[in-house]
């Protein structure tokens, strides 16, 4: 019994604290309501209620008299002993009221109001353990939801892929530094933070595609950056002697319906290469004479020949002198033939692979700086190679280290907002993301880079298994290192452009154009001392710094 009657007196307390504060507000109000109404007649504005005013008003507007009645002194009077009656009344309520809520407050006890308090954060605090859990939960499960924060991130991975790929015009790149810093990877969340507050301040260009470099200013560039320094001998001075262009001007070819017998001598005996496709067959064109080279497609159904002119189509946008040109192209029922530039210098693959050629990593820089080049130009023109090996490389001759990227066959047109997986190619040049099933941009084909790297320096394959489930699962572990003995010459900048290319996470990785501005590629001192490593002691001093 005592208790309940504790707990009515205090439900009474609160009762009488609630009613007392209804008041309070209510007096405010009203006190508040009556001071605008009593400012409204003091400037002859008309309250509502008063009979005098509206009569007035409304005999105003019936008669239209110009001139206006003076207020009657006694109402005004009246009015204003009624304010001051009615101020005198509030404040009595007013003073009343906070008598009461002071006493009220006194009276009741303040623990009531921190246990609810405590209550309340006890709550918050359950919640936010429970949603720690659940978030937890989601992280070590595979669910649609952990699906649908990968989509997420690789959406904002993407953005900025495409920011940086926006911004690496030929004019950003003489006037802008390069966006990527040396050590930028020495730890992978710098990298990230580095990349995100770079491309925030640079101006994003929206969808449309960045302007594509003239085959002149590719020139212009190639030749400033391999410019020949005083201090170097001759015999280095071939390794920077610029890729030669295709010996036409760039076309546009659609696959003619007619024999290529009408117009080419096609030498069936002397094959140039070959592969899933067909082969390659070298050939002359009967009217001017030209050497070129007739790739031969079997392509019966519909959806191969798609792919074919796919091909055409992706080639028909590229005019680089790191990439194969078209000439021309024809159709028939069973195959489509396309006519190419022709180069005599073989697959960069049989350089590797020939053990009585002497490849240096001077070579490999040269090698590298070439199929960046050719990269960099097609990720501007939003193209994605895909198929990046040492197979699809061809060098122009036998002496020189020049060469073209061939083979568009997997090529595809990178869309932004279409996201693109595919699951083809060769599986020990395969990014992760392709092994996955992933999305892939721009980074993917910089993957395949870093491999090729590995391979000219060493003659070694990174994640080559005994068979190609081996293979893809090296892939996904990242399983490599630096630890072989072919490492033990090699410098650490190529050790640092391969580590910064493969990387799992593709936007972490270097862009092209982040590539051909990487030390290993650019440093003058660091390639005198391979020079004179590899060659001996050619030039008396070392060049000065450019």
């Amino acid at each position: 019994m005592i208790k309940i009657k504790g707990m009515d007196l205090i439900l009474q307390r609160n009762a009488a604290w609630i009613v007392d504060n209804f008041c309070l507000l209510a007096s405010y109000l009203w006190h508040t309501l009556w001071t605008v109404l009593s400012c409204g007649r003091k400037k002859g504005i008309p309250a509502p209620g008063n009979a005098q005013v509206i009569k007035e008003k409304s005999q105003f507007s019936e008669t239209e008299t110009k001139e206006k009645k003076p207020p009657d002194s006694t109402d005004g009077d009246l009015q204003q002993s009624q304010s001051c009656s009615q101020k005198e009344e509030v404040d009595k309520l007013n003073q009343e009221n906070s008598k009461r809520e002071s006493s009220v407050l006194l009276e009741v006890d303040p623990p009531t109001f921190h246990t609810e308090e405590s209550e309340k954060k006890e709550e918050s605090l359950s919640l936010e353990s429970h949603y720690e859990y659940r978030r937890n939960s989601f992280q070590e499960s595979f669910t649609p939801e952990k699906k649908q924060e990968e989509d997420a991130v690789d959406d904002a991975c993407q953005k900025l892929t495409v920011q940086g790929i926006e911004s690496e015009s030929p004019a950003d790149e003489e006037k802008k530094e390069h966006q990527v810093p040396e050590d930028a990877l020495e730890e992978p969340q710098k990298e990230k933070e580095n990349e995100g507050e770079e491309n925030a301040d640079k101006s994003v260009k929206g969808a449309e595609e960045p302007p594509a470099p003239s085959q002149k200013e590719d020139k212009a560039e190639q030749s400033h950056d391999e410019e020949v320094s005083d201090g170097r001998c001759k015999s280095c001075e071939k390794d920077d002697t610029p890729t030669p262009p295709a010996p036409f001007d760039h076309r546009i070819v659609s696959a003619k319906r007619v024999g290529i017998s009408n117009y080419y001598n096609v030498n069936e005996d002397e094959i140039l290469g070959g592969g899933r496709f067909g082969q390659v067959h070298k050939c002359e064109e009967k009217a001017t004479g030209l050497k070129l080279a007739a790739k031969i497609i079997k392509a019966q159904g519909p959806k191969q020949k798609d792919e074919v002119k796919n091909e055409i189509n992706v080639m028909n946008q590229l005019n680089h002198v790191n990439l194969i040109q078209l000439y021309d192209a024809f159709e028939s029922k069973n195959d489509i033939v396309l006519v190419m530039e022709y180069v005599e210098g073989g697959e960069l693959f049989d350089r590797i692979i020939d053990e009585n050629y002497n490849l240096t990593e001077m070579d490999t820089i040269s090698f590298i700086k070439q199929i960046c080049k050719g990269i960099q130009y097609m990720h501007q023109m939003y193209i994605l190679h895909l198929d990046l090996k040492p197979e699809n490389i061809l060098c122009v001759n036998r002496e020189a280290n020049q060469i073209k990227i061939i083979d568009f066959g997997l090529a595809r047109r990178y869309k932004p907002r279409e996201k693109l997986r595919v699951n083809f190619g060769t599986p020990e040049f395969l990014a992760p993301e392709v092994v996955n099933y992933e999305f892939v941009s721009f980074p993917t084909d910089m993957w395949s880079l870093g491999v090729i790297a590995y391979m000219l320096l060493t003659g070694l394959s990174p994640f080559l298994g005994d068979d190609d489930n081996e293979t893809l699962n090296n892939i996904l572990a990242c399983n490599w290192d630096f630890e072989d003995e072919e490492f033990r010459d090699v410098s650490d900048e190529a050790k640092d452009f391969i580590s910064k290319l493969l990387i799992k996470e593709k936007c972490w990785r270097l862009s092209a154009t982040a590539a051909l501005k990487h030390p290993w590629l650019t440093d003058h001192k660091l390639h005198f001392r391979l020079q004179k490593k590899a060659k001996g002691v050619c030039v008396s001093q070392a060049p000065l710094v450019q």
